[in-house]
């Protein structure tokens, strides 16, 4: 193993991310009106402040390792505009990092809007203000009409990623090195870059990467201490080969141990009917298909790329949760789904819920204690 990730023992005094829970947990887009479903249905997430600090608060009390904004600049219209009111990320890691005191905070960043000198002191001073529980989660931007807001280039898919190397690499240095040091890249050019103080976490905070496609894939292998991985079909076996793949490519590249995450939405019930039916009525009756298909379209999914039914199927899982793995049913039911998660791999699974502070809250009172009981957080 190298030396870089022998260095998880000295994170793991600070950062949840390295304890040795079977199922690792955490709640994803806490700061975006909407969360994580596209829904006009009554309850939907808000974004004001009192609501993003009461979701981080139950994630504290229940010591989830994790708290995953998205970076979002502009919504995705439809009747909601889902996801069109939200806050920007390092600044709530900084403010969720000072009332907390368990989850790793993250900021996810894309590489275009924010310079690497920026990124490195926004992210040390966080890790300060939390104690060490800083991560940051690197994307490259796919929604082009957030860039162009930004007078940013948009980029081809590669050179995205060939920037965000060169960004990473950056970063890393001011994280790391004590002296000051010269950068001339395709993308960055830094004269006696230098950063003090360094970071609590040592030898550097956490980094995540969602990168699936091969240049994304690569990007994680090399850079990062976590892959996170939408899931394309929710069977045993398909997901144990995912998370295997992310793994053995890594490790055989770059001999590097990486962690690997999903997400995964929830829709509870008392009756396993009685929790569809509330889907049903999310998705069906109140959903926001105009913004899934604003969504899909700029992602460059296309009906020639997929067949009509697995296409609808997939927009209904993006407006379900973030295409995310589907707990849907009883308590118990919830509880089986994260089990099969835990034996496909995973090292850790983002939740999100249609009504976000209600349903967090019903988790922790009645589902929680049955997750501790099977043995998910040893």
């Amino acid at each position: 193993m190298d030396a870089e990730h022998r260095s998880d023992d000295r994170r793991r005094d600070t950062n949840p991310l390295f304890n040795h829970r079977k199922l690792k947990l955490g709640t994803f887009c806490t700061n975006l009106s909407g969360g994580c479903t596209m829904s006009e249905a009554e309850g939907m997430l808000d974004c004001d402040w009192p609501s993003t600090t009461r979701l981080a608060r139950l994630a504290d009390e229940m010591e989830f390792e994790a708290l995953v904004p998205v970076g979002r600049w502009k919504g995705l219209g439809g009747t909601t505009d889902f996801n069109g009111r939200g806050f920007e990320c390092y600044t709530w890691a900084a403010g969720i990092g000072a009332l907390t005191k368990y989850p790793a905070v993250f900021a996810t960043s894309h590489v275009p809007t924010v310079h690497p000198i920026m990124a490195a002191k926004q992210g040390m001073t966080i890790d300060h203000i939390s104690g060490g529980r800083f991560t940051l989660n690197v994307v490259t931007g796919w929604f082009a009409p957030e860039l162009e807001m930004f007078g940013a280039p948009f980029l081809d898919h590669d050179r995205r990623y060939a920037m965000a190397a060169e960004w990473i690499t950056v970063i890393k240095k001011l994280w790391t090195e004590d002296e000051e040091f010269d950068f001339v890249g395709a993308y960055y050019e830094i004269k006696k870059g230098i950063m003090r103080p360094k970071a609590v976490q040592t030898p550097h905070p956490v980094i995540m990467c969602a990168g699936a496609s091969p240049a994304g894939r690569e990007f994680t292998a090399r850079y990062a201490d976590i892959g996170f991985t939408a899931l394309e079909a929710h069977d045993l076996d398909s997901m144990r080969a995912r998370v295997d793949a992310h793994r053995k490519y890594a490790w055989d590249q770059h001999h590097r141990d990486i962690k690997v995450w999903t997400n995964a939405y929830i829709f509870q019930g008392e009756t396993e009917r009685e929790a569809r039916d509330y889907y049903r009525y999310c998705i069906f009756e109140k959903g926001d298909w105009a913004a899934v298909d604003n969504l899909v379209s700029i992602m460059g999914i296309t009906s020639q790329s997929f067949a009509p039914t697995a296409l609808a199927r997939l927009k209904e899982h993006f407006m379900a949760g973030w295409n995310g793995f589907p707990l849907i049913g009883t308590k118990e039911q919830v509880v089986d789904g994260l089990i099969t998660l835990s034996q496909a791999g995973f090292d850790g699974t983002l939740l999100s819920w249609p009504r976000y502070i209600e349903g967090m809250e019903e988790f922790r009172r009645e589902t929680y204690p049955l997750v501790k009981q099977a043995g998910l957080r040893d």
